[in-house]
């Protein structure tokens, strides 16, 4: 019965189109500790969430991951971490601009950039703002479960990091 049951997901999975995309959580080592980048979202919808994006037709999904991070950040990756995490979403509405299209699949990343002078720069189609926040700050804010749940995991991954003695200065 479960083989039943998860062939009929599938197959109604495939009879609606979903968008390709990555998430990716933007961080910077700050007086020892992770900062994360989050974005207040004004298209589509309102609320807040971290970089995500569509995989462009021909590009690579580390390459998307690099391309989304600047053009919704201002700032250049300098080391992405790939999750063994995937999931799956379906809009809450149908969106004009994505005939078709019901929802997204994303693979997550981790995204260490460089902090510098603190500036992040949105794209002003997308986005009212960005700003850093700790992971506490972070979690409260986000606006979707399934982004909580990838902060959850990118933190975890890099206290782990730190225990290891690998992060210098983390």
């Amino acid at each position: 019965k479960m083989g039943e049951i998860k062939t009929e997901v599938i197959l109604k999975m495939n009879q609606k189109k979903y968008r390709q995309a990555i998430f990716s959580l933007v961080y910077a080592i700050t007086d020892g500790k992770p900062k994360y980048v989050i974005l207040e979202r004004k298209k589509h919808w309102k609320g807040w969430e971290f970089t995500k994006g569509k995989i462009e037709d021909g590009e690579s999904k580390l390459s998307a991951v690099k391309r989304e991070t600047k053009e919704e950040t201002g700032l250049k990756a300098q080391k992405v971490k790939k999750f063994h995490v995937k999931g799956l979403y379906r809009y809450k509405k149908k969106l004009k601009d994505r005939p078709g299209i019901f929802g997204q699949t994303y693979t997550l990343y981790a995204t260490l950039v460089k902090k510098g002078n603190g500036k992040i720069k949105v794209d002003p189609r997308e986005h009212y703002k960005g700003r850093w926040a700790s992971y506490e700050e972070a979690y409260k804010m986000l606006t979707w479960k399934d982004q909580k749940k990838s902060l959850r995991i990118v933190d975890s991954w890099l206290r782990y990091e730190n225990r290891k003695g690998i992060k210098k200065g983390f």
